[in-house]
């Protein structure tokens, strides 16, 4: 174990959207900080998923870092929803303007780390063979860090290109011409299918669950709208902490059933018809809670879906049936459902005709043969614990931490686990960082963990571990808080669902996100500080 001189005060795991602002404010705590990227450069998710479509579903000026007043009034957005390559270029810029990039080490892939009980230290493992030593981890992994495939026979037998859309090559990869295959029908599918079934010469799509989605309107940012912007940044970002998912937009507190059937219906007609999450965000509260008003407001979708698509069989074959609208991560959309009028673009539903096997040639399923030049895997995610399971994480007494979390999370706060201390986490499982906006969430997650490590520096405390009392409190929390919620019964990441990953069955809530909404988390984070942080032992 290296000695005082050798050894970090903190580590930051990650150089994305959380790992760049926790490096930032642990900088700013004149401590020695080192941050390890895995990849080759910074910008995590907006660095990796670089497939055709890909950006932001957030406005853009609400996904922003908030901390920089010069930040704000330098950085210039282009479109309502930013695009990924003009996100990756902002990360960029965040990271030259404070100079952190000295401070990462790219391609660092963490492999292992154990907790020494005697120096209260982490030993980090590297893919390298490289033991790097630190009093604290926080990890800003991400909660979209761990790729999902099927596991088809045949996979690694097709001639053409073929892979998953959070590995698309950097390089161009041709559509002109080509017989494209994409399996899935999520937030990232949905993205490249609207983006790519006008370029290519067919496009089949395999679709098992199809997901509601709701149109983005994205737009330009003209140079007075983002003067207008930048004016009042302020009132944004207020608006966005009084949200429960961190955006501009705020329930309707009217009362579901205080208004009449029409009056609802031309109150979701105009939320229609704003940008972004304003029909899932300003929405009646009810639909999330009363499967009555669910069903309306899932029939008023479905509705919008028969009407954008010119056949019948293929509209019905889009709308869920097994989920009502919003119990899912909702994916938005830019002439989506209009790519199924186009005639060289084919609905395959796998969930009558399975996938079979992927051949030489394409994909076979129980009924047909599809010839494919480029098969495009968009099939989602390992979402909040799968980043933390690619790391072989030794605890007190060497617990693993994938053992400890075999059968779902359990954390304090969403940010510390008992029996695993000095590790901090931002966007950890059970926070709020899964079921908001996410910019605004994590900045909160690392203001107060940047908190409490100056407690610990300013102290010269070496050892951190919230009670497993505290623990097991948060758990109970958020279940209660799930339970109120029908989301509790759906099969998507948003209760740590995938049929891909071994074990993720469905209808059983995992607990990976707290759904009581920004406000009540940040004010539960502000309580455990006030008591003078009396849930964590402090050493």
């Amino acid at each position: 174990m290296a000695n005082d001189e050798q050894a970090y005060d903190v580590v930051v795991l990650g150089a994305g959207v959380s790992g760049l602002y926790q490096l930032k404010r642990s900088l700013d705590l004149d401590a020695r900080v080192l941050a390890l990227e895995a990849d080759t450069d910074l910008g995590g998710t907006w660095y990796r998923n670089r497939y055709p479509g890909a950006r932001f579903d957030s406005e853009s000026y609400t996904y922003g870092y908030s901390f920089s007043k010069e930040l704000l009034d330098e950085w210039r957005w282009t479109e309502r929803f930013s695009p990924q390559p003009e996100t990756l270029r902002y990360l960029n810029f965040v990271a030259d303007k404070f100079d952190l990039r000295p401070h990462i080490r790219f391609n660092a892939r963490v492999l292992e780390m154990r907790w020494n009980e005697a120096d209260a230290r982490w030993a980090i493992r590297l893919q390298s063979g490289e033991e790097i030593a630190t009093r604290f981890v926080v990890t800003c992994i991400g909660v979209l860090s761990k790729p999902t495939l099927p596991t088809f026979e045949g996979m690694d037998d097709f001639k053409g290109d073929a892979f998953h859309t959070y590995w698309w090559p950097s390089e161009p990869v041709p559509l002109e011409g080509r017989r494209v295959g994409v399996i899935g029908a999520g937030a990232t599918a949905i993205q490249v299918i609207s983006e790519i079934a006008d370029k290519v010469g067919s496009l089949t799509v395999f679709q098992r669950r199809p997901n509601w989605s709701t149109p983005l309107h994205n737009a330009p940012i003209a140079n007075e709208e983002m003067a207008a912007i930048r004016a009042r940044y302020d009132e944004i970002f207020a608006r966005c902490s009084e949200s429960p998912g961190g955006f501009e937009h705020t329930p309707d507190r009217r009362g579901f059933w205080t208004l009449s059937k029409d009056e609802r219906t031309a109150f979701w007609n105009h939320l229609y018809e704003q940008p972004g999450f304003a029909l899932l965000n300003a929405n009646f509260v009810e639909i999330f809670m009363d499967e009555e008003a669910n069903k309306e407001m899932s029939a008023f979708v479905a509705g919008k879906i028969r009407q954008r698509v010119k056949n019948p069989r293929t509209a019905e074959k889009l709308i869920p049936k097994d989920h009502g609208f919003g119990m899912q991560r909702l994916p938005l959309e830019t002439n989506y459902f209009e790519a199924f009028n186009r005639e060289n673009v084919r609905l395959v539903d796998i969930s009558e005709t399975p996938i079979t096997r992927v051949t030489l040639d394409g994909i076979e399923t129980s009924e047909d043969h599809f010839d494919l030049d480029l098969i495009v895997y968009a099939t989602g995610f390992d979402a909040v614990t799968g980043g933390f399971d690619q790391i072989d994480i030794h605890g007190t007494d060497g617990v693993r931490l994938g053992d400890k979390w075999r059968d779902g999370p359990s954390t304090y706060l969403g940010v510390m686990t008992h029996g695993f201390p000095n590790l901090l986490m931002i966007a950890g499982p059970q926070s709020v960082s899964g079921s908001s906006n996410f910019p605004r969430a994590i900045e909160t997650g690392v203001d107060w963990v940047t908190r409490l490590l100056t407690q610990a520096l300013d102290r010269k405390l070496t050892r951190l571990e919230a009670r497993e009392t505290a623990e097991r409190g948060w758990c109970d929390t958020v279940r209660r808080t799930q339970h109120r919620m029908l989301l509790q019964n759906g099969k998507g990441w948003f209760t740590g669902y995938n049929s891909n990953v071994a074990g993720h069955e469905a209808g059983k809530p995992r607990y990976v996100a707290y759904w009581g909404g920004g406000p009540k988390y940040a004010a539960q984070l502000r309580d455990a500080e006030a008591s003078g942080y009396s849930e964590i032992d402090m050493a």
